[in-house]
């Protein structure tokens, strides 16, 4: 989580060549009994609050991008309906029988080991190869360290355009105190910090929160050039 899963694939998208939209939904987020039509849709009357028909994100992303985050949190029976729309590019609302066609390129992300799920029984196997086609592992931050300089340089820049603060600059003691954490919050967490301290500074200078507990190393780093 954190790692940039979803700017991974808006990125994949924008390369792509696919004209249609980029459509990006959270499977964790979505209750249970509300998976099945918001994949696919539902039409009026299908279940108890359903007074309109509504289409679902695979219709949304016609053309274009779906990205499935958190897929494997599923639930199991859903998993073999989403197998088949990916099999056969057809998908069906809730409360219809007739099918539709999907045009749509499929990516997905998990922080979960899905191979352990599979073996738990908890993620279908046919499903996961079937996802399986083209793995892209996103690192945890601590892992590249190397690029905490310029995602640092870039995020406060980014908020101080936002923010409309004077521009600010990182010191080479700022980015050996930022390279010296492991981050577990990943990208999310390090965009947070920056943001803080840069509401924080004062006179020009940032303000770091870190918990020295979770610090690594001190070693030499590199200033981005402004």
């Amino acid at each position: 989580s954190g790692t940039g899963k979803e700017l991974a694939a808006n990125r994949i998208h924008k390369r792509s060549g696919r004209t249609g939209p980029f459509v990006a939904i959270n499977c964790g987020a979505i209750p249970e009994n509300l998976v099945e039509s918001t994949l696919f849709g539902h039409v009026k009357g299908a279940f108890t609050g359903a007074t309109q028909d509504q289409p679902g994100v695979f219709a949304s992303a016609e053309g274009g991008t779906l990205f499935l985050d958190e897929v494997g949190e599923l639930p199991m029976t859903v998993q073999p309906k989403l197998l088949r729309a990916i099999e056969t590019h057809e998908f069906t609302r809730v409360g219809r029988s007739r099918s539709e066609k999907a045009d749509i390129r499929i990516v997905s992300a998990t922080n979960r080991d899905l191979k352990d799920q599979v073996r738990r029984g908890r993620f279908r196997e046919d499903l996961y190869f079937r996802l399986n086609v083209f793995p892209i592992e996103c690192v945890p931050l601590r892992e590249r360290l190397d690029d905490v300089p310029l995602l640092a340089a870039h995020f406060l820049a980014k908020t101080c355009r936002r923010l409309n603060i004077p521009d600010l600059r990182l010191t080479r003691g700022d980015v050996e105190r930022l390279t010296g954490y492991d981050w577990p919050g990943n990208v999310r967490e390090l965009e947070n910090v920056i943001e803080r301290a840069a509401i924080l500074a004062r006179g020009g200078r940032l303000r770091f929160d870190l918990e020295p507990s979770a610090a690594l190393h001190t070693g030499p780093a590199t200033v981005p050039a402004a």
